[in-house]
């Protein structure tokens, strides 16, 4: 009788375990998805500050500015790649 409650228990025990292992990699998977949603969002507020900023020097003709600013726009799209 105890070994059969061992056994028991010695199954139960590995079904816990492969239930954490995979939730464990459930929630990595989570993560990056998540993360992957952050950088996107980032990358397109920073985009779309930049094109604000050219926009706005090429209206008052600000040439240093525009030059700088689409060197970082530039910068900023090679890092998508």
């Amino acid at each position: 009788m105890i070994l059969i409650k061992n056994e028991n228990s010695y199954t139960e025990m590995m079904k816990s375990l492969a239930h954490s292992r995979r939730n464990r990699k459930d929630e990595s998977l989570l993560q990056m998805y998540i993360q992957m949603v952050i950088d996107d969002s980032l990358f397109k507020r920073k985009k779309e500050i930049l094109e604000t900023e050219i926009n706005n020097a090429l209206d008052t003709g600000d040439q240093q500015t525009f030059y700088k600013l689409a060197e970082k726009y530039a910068d900023l799209m090679k890092s998508t790649t």
